[in-house]
C-alpha cells in the first residue's frame, strides 16, 4: 500500500512537470518561428515580384515561402503568404526570372523536430534533474516525499552506548533509569494505574553529556532510538516542519517501544510570547509537535527525550504536564565526578606508572567532559610527539595547560626587561595567595602561551567549594590584583600586563554588589539577574540609570580596598618577592612546592 501511494505521488508530480515543460516548449517554439519567419499579404508578395526583391519562391499545398534578394553578410527573414487560386502566378515568376518548386520532403523536418521539440527536452529534464537532485540531498527524502522526518534511526543495540559509559551524571542516570525499567516491563506500571512521564527534558551547558545520555537510555532499554535536532524540522518550504513532525511520530508508533530524542530543541520549541508573526513555520510546527504529544499513548512504549541548554526561552505549554513534564539537570560535574570521567575516557590509553588523574581532576573545576575527554586525548598526542609509548603526569599536566592558557609560543622571545616585568607580576599573584592563605598555588610560568598570556600562576582548590564566603572572595580579587601591585612595588610603574586581570576583578567585585548582596549600600537588593544561565551566563540590568552609576562607584570602591591591600601585602614582603622573582627568571617555570620551599625560606 505504501509503495502503491509513493508511486501515485510521483506520477501526479511527473506529470505536472510534463505538462508544464510542454507549454514551455510549445511557448519558445512558437516564439523561435517568429524570430526567423514573417507572415506577409498576398498582394505584397506580388508587388515585391513586380519590383523583383525576391530571389526565389517554395509553393506547397498550403502557403508559399518567400527568400527575399540580400546583400553580402546580410541575414533576411524567411516571408510567407498563404496560397490562392492564382492562375498567372507562374507566368509572373518566370517574368521576373525567379527561381521557383514545391517544399523538398528531405531530413529538413526531421531536423526541425530535433530542434524545436526534443533537444529541449533533453535540456530541461537535465536542469531537472539537477535541480532535484541537490533538493533530495537538502531534505534527505527527496523532492517526490516532502515531509518525511530526516531522523538517524538505531536500531536495538545500535547505539552502542550504556550508563556505563557516561560517568559523572549518577543524579541524572537515577532519573533515567526509572524510564528504562518502564520499556523493559511496561506492565509493572500499567497494572498499577501509573503513567509514566511522556517527555524529559535534559538541561545543561554545552558538553556535558546531554545527548550521550539519551543513547545509553535506549542502549540500557534495548530499544529503537531516533534521533533529530530541532532546526532539522523547520525548512524554507511552508508545512514541511509540521508534516516531519507527524511522520516522525507515526514511524515511532510503528517501531514502538522506542525512543524519540530531539536536540537542541529550543530551535523548534522557543516561546511564541511577543512573535509578531503569528503563522510562521517554526511556530506551525511547534503546534504540530504539541498536538502530537498530546495524542500519542505513553502506555504504547514511545518515550520522548529532548535537550536544550536554553531552558528559559522555551514555550510553557511545551514543558506543561503531561508533555515535557519531567527536567533532568545534566550539571557541570564535581570533582569525584570529574575523575569518574577522565577514568571513563582513559579506557584504551596506556598510562605509565604513577599517572594521578585526581591531579588533573582538582585542577579542571568547572570542566564538562567534553573538556575532560580532550585533555586525555590532547595528552596521548603529546606522548605520541614526544616518542613515548605510555601517557606520563606531565603530558596530562601539559593537556591542561594547553586547554586553559594554549601550547607555549616558541618563537615569542621576550626582552630582559620584559621577562623581569612578566616573573613579578607573577610571583606577585602568587605571593599574595600564599600570604592570603587563598588556594595553593599549583604552577608559576612565565613561558608566554599561544592565548595571548605571557606567563601565568595556576591555583589549585584544596577541595571542592560550593560555598564562598565574603572574605574569599575579597582574597581572590586581592590575588587578582597582586600582578599589578607588585609591578607598581618593584618598578613604580605599571604596564599593560594586567588587563585580563582588571577585568576579572572588576567582574567578580560588581557581582559582589549587585548579585551576592555583600555591601552596606545596596545590601541584600538583587540588581542584576543571570540570563543563559547554561552558556554564557551574561548579567542583565534590572535598575536605573542612576542606581547603575552608584553600582559603578561600589564596584571601584571594592577593587581600590583589595589593591591596596596587595601592595601592602608585597610592600611588607618586598625581599621574598625579589628573591622568588630571580629564582622565577632563573628557572622559567616554578612547581606549587618549590615555590612554598622558598616562601618557607629554604633554598630550591
Amino acid at each position: 500500500m505504501f509503495k502503491d501511494k509513493n508511486f501515485n505521488k510521483k506520477f501526479k508530480y511527473g506529470l505536472y512537470y510534463a505538462i508544464v515543460v510542454g507549454v514551455i516548449l510549445f511557448l519558445l517554439n512558437d516564439y523561435r518561428k517568429n524570430l526567423t519567419m514573417e507572415h506577409i499579404q498576398y498582394s505584397d508578395f506580388i508587388k515585391m515580384i513586380n519590383d523583383k526583391k525576391i530571389e526565389s519562391v517554395q509553393i506547397s499545398k498550403d502557403k508559399i515561402n518567400i527568400y527575399q534578394k540580400k546583400e553580402k553578410d546580410e541575414k533576411a527573414k524567411i516571408l510567407y503568404t498563404e496560397k490562392i487560386d492564382d492562375p498567372g502566378l507562374v507566368e509572373r515568376l518566370n517574368k521576373a526570372d525567379i527561381t521557383y518548386g514545391g517544399l523538398p520532403l528531405n531530413q529538413e523536418s526531421l531536423k526541425g523536430l530535433i530542434v524545436s521539440w526534443i533537444l529541449p527536452i533533453f535540456i530541461l529534464a537535465f536542469i531537472a534533474k539537477i535541480l532535484f537532485g541537490k533538493m533530495d540531498k537538502k531534505m534527505g527524502s527527496g523532492v517526490m516525499s516532502f515531509g518525511k522526518n530526516t531522523a538517524k534511526i538505531y536500531a536495538e543495540n545500535e547505539t552502542g552506548v550504556t550508563f556505563k559509559d557516561v560517568a559523572g551524571q549518577e543524579e541524572a542516570k537515577e532519573s533515567l533509569v526509572e524510564i528504562v525499567d518502564f520499556l523493559h516491563n511496561p506492565s509493572k506500571y500499567t497494572n498499577i494505574g501509573a503513567k509514566l512521564p511522556k517527555g524529559a527534558l535534559l538541561v545543561g551547558p554545552p558538553g556535558t553529556g546531554k545527548t550521550l545520555l539519551a543513547k545509553a537510555v535506549a542502549g540500557e532499554a534495548k530499544v529503537a532510538f531516533f534521533s533529530i535536532s530541532g532546526s532539522s524540522f523547520v525548512e524554507m518550504f511552508v508545512g514541511m516542519g509540521a508534516a516531519r513532525v507527524r511522520d516522525l511520530f507515526e514511524q515511532a508508533q510503528e517501531k514502538a517501544p522506542c525512543i524519540i530524542f530531539i536536540d537542541e530543541i529550543d530551535a523548534v520549541g522557543k516561546s511564541r510570547d511577543g512573535n509578531a508573526s503569528g503563522n510562521d513555520e517554526r511556530e506551525q510546527t511547534l503546534n504540530q509537535l504539541l498536538a502530537e504529544m498530546d495524542g500519542f499513548d505513553s502506555s504504547k512504549g514511545v518515550v520522548i527525550l529532548a535537550a536544550t541548554n536554553r531552558p528559559e526561552i522555551l514555550d510553557k505549554a511545551l514543558l506543561r504536564p503531561g508533555r515535557f513534564d519531567r527536567r533532568v539537570i545534566v550539571d557541570r560535574p564535581d570533582l569525584k565526578g570529574r575523575e569518574d570521567i577522565l577514568k571513563v575516557h582513559s579506557k584504551g590509553v596506556k598510562f605509565a606508572d604513577g599517572v594521578d588523574l585526581n591531579t588533573v581532576a582538582k585542577s579542571t573545576p568547572g570542566a564538562v567532559g567534553a573538556d575532560l575527554a580532550n585533555i586525555i586525548n590532547e595528552a596521548a598526542l603529546r606522548a605520541v610527539k614526544n616518542n613515548r609509548t605510555e601517557v606520563a603526569q606531565e603530558d596530562l599536566d601539559e593537556a591542561v595547560e594547553v586547554i586553559i592558557a594554549g601550547k607555549e609560543k616558541k618563537d615569542r622571545i621576550l626582552s630582559e626587561k620584559e621577562k623581569k616585568s612578566v616573573a613579578f607580576h607573577e610571583v606577585g599573584h602568587a605571593l599574595v595567595a600564599a600570604l592570603l592563605n587563598s588556594d595553593p598555588v599549583h604552577k608559576i610560568t612565565i613561558v608566554p602561551r599561544t592565548m595571548g598570556s605571557l606567563g601565568y600562576t595556576m591555583q589549585l582548590p584544596a577541595s571542592e567549594k560550593y560555598i564562598t564566603t565574603k572574605d574569599e572572595i575579597l582574597d581572590q580579587i586581592c590575588v587578582m590584583l597582586g600582578g599589578r601591585a607588585a609591578e607598581e612595588v618593584q618598578f613604580n610603574s605599571i604596564s599593560t600586563g594586567a588587563s585580563n586581570d582588571i577585568e576579572r576583578a572588576t567582574e567578580t567585585a560588581r557581582s559582589m554588589v549587585t548579585i551576592y548582596g555583600m555591601t552596606e549600600r545596596f545590601d541584600m537588593m538583587a540588581t542584576e539577574s543571570i540570563s543563559s544561565a547554561y552558556l554564557d551566563g551574561r548579567p542583565v540590568q534590572n535598575c536605573s540609570a542612576e542606581t547603575s552609576s552608584e553600582i559603578d562607584a561600589e564596584t571601584l570602591k571594592i577593587i581600590k580596598h583589595c589593591h591596596q591591600r596587595s601592595i601592602n601585602i608585597l610592600k611588607g614582603n618586598k625581599d621574598l618577592l625579589t628573591k622568588v622573582a630571580g629564582k622565577l627568571l632563573e628557572k622559567e617555570t616554578l612547581t606549587g612546592e618549590e615555590f612554598m620551599e622558598l616562601v618557607k625560606g629554604k633554598d630550591v
